[in-house]
């Protein structure tokens, strides 16, 4: 048996995979850093941002720098679910039905668009999300180890578009929304244009595998091990009890929100080389583990509210725990 990886060591792996996407996709370090947690934490993403923000090239790169089988599914109101999760064929020459998978059996899926889709395909993703498992003519066929789905949407276009329902937006680990890169790293991707870089050329990325899927699971283990005091699980408690509490939600966030922010701290300790969790990572990463699990009310999305900035004003009241000296 393998010994599990010190949380030092843990985070200069990662991090090297960091460093690595930092390369291809300029000007969103935030963005990957959220997408490294929810990797990490073993959970999924919903990536939230116009088109053009470098969504899929960050997928894609971070399939090619953790050597994983990426997949990409393009979201549409036609998809049906077997497009998704595959179908079963008869084939002539053996007269017997024979499963063809579908493009969900990956590592890493990029569900673009997501929004698009109907309900009964959001349905099958659904269940591939919570059970890590298919089930096709009631079969049940296990998805890989590492899967991971990182779905897209786009925050200004509604037309032709099913919402995603509660249900499922809260199977996401955590909502990440992607703004505009500064000015020097938008100008800085013209340059890469300029040497020959192309988003729709993997190969022009210049990215390998930093580590294997292997070493993945190895860092998902040494997550698990990060050590959370009674105090900051307490915190976390009160963080999402609040937001039942706060008169501009007409709904807060469920006891799951509350296990997402708990997991995607021990994650995000890991990334800073720590073995335990501090009110600092439960803080960093409240806005993208809650957003999307609570609604404004009619009152407060009238008076312009935005989720958000009611989340930061919630954190304000609630006093962190100051950690124990050792």
């Amino acid at each position: 048996m393998s010994t599990l990886t010190p949380p030092a060591t843990g985070a200069e792996r990662a991090h090297e995979v960091l460093d690595r996407l930092g390369t291809v996709v300029l000007g969103q370090e935030e963005m990957l850093r959220q997408m490294m947690v929810a990797l990490l934490a073993g959970g999924h993403a919903l990536l939230e941002g116009v088109p053009g923000t470098a969504k899929t090239l960050a997928i894609r790169s971070l399939s090619l720098a953790m050597d994983l089988r990426f997949g990409r599914v393009q979201f549409t109101p036609d998809l049906m679910p077997t497009d998704l999760v595959g179908v079963n064929i008869l084939d002539e020459t053996k007269k017997e039905f024979v499963y063809h998978p579908g493009p969900i059996f990956a590592d890493l899926l990029l569900a673009d668009e997501i929004n698009r889709a109907p309900a009964k395909t959001q349905a099958a993703l659904l269940e591939a999300m919570q059970e890590r498992q298919v089930t096709v003519d009631g079969v049940s066929r296990p998805l890989p180890g590492g899967f991971t789905v990182f779905a897209s949407q786009n925050p200004v276009e509604y037309e032709g578009t099913y919402p995603l329902p509660e249900a499922q937006l809260d199977r996401f680990l955590l909502k990440i929304v992607i703004g505009y890169p500064a000015a020097e790293a938008e100008r800085a991707i013209l340059d890469r244009y300029a040497a020959g870089f192309s988003a729709d050329r993997a190969d022009t990325y210049g990215v390998r595998p930093v580590i294997t899927s292997g070493e993945l699971l190895t860092l998902r283990q040494a997550a698990a091990a990060v050590h959370v005091e009674p105090t900051v699980r307490d915190y976390v408690t009160r963080i999402v009890r609040a937001t039942r509490e706060e008169p501009s939600f007409a709904l807060g966030a469920s006891p799951r929100a509350g296990v997402a922010l708990f997991l995607a701290s021990r994650a995000e300790a890991l990334l800073s080389g720590r073995d335990f969790v501090t009110p600092d990572d439960v803080k960093s990463l409240a806005l993208p583990v809650l957003r999307h699990r609570v609604l404004l009310t009619p009152e407060a999305e009238v008076e312009g509210q935005r989720v958000d900035d009611r989340l930061r004003g919630l954190l304000q009241t609630l006093p962190a725990p100051v950690p124990a000296s050792s």
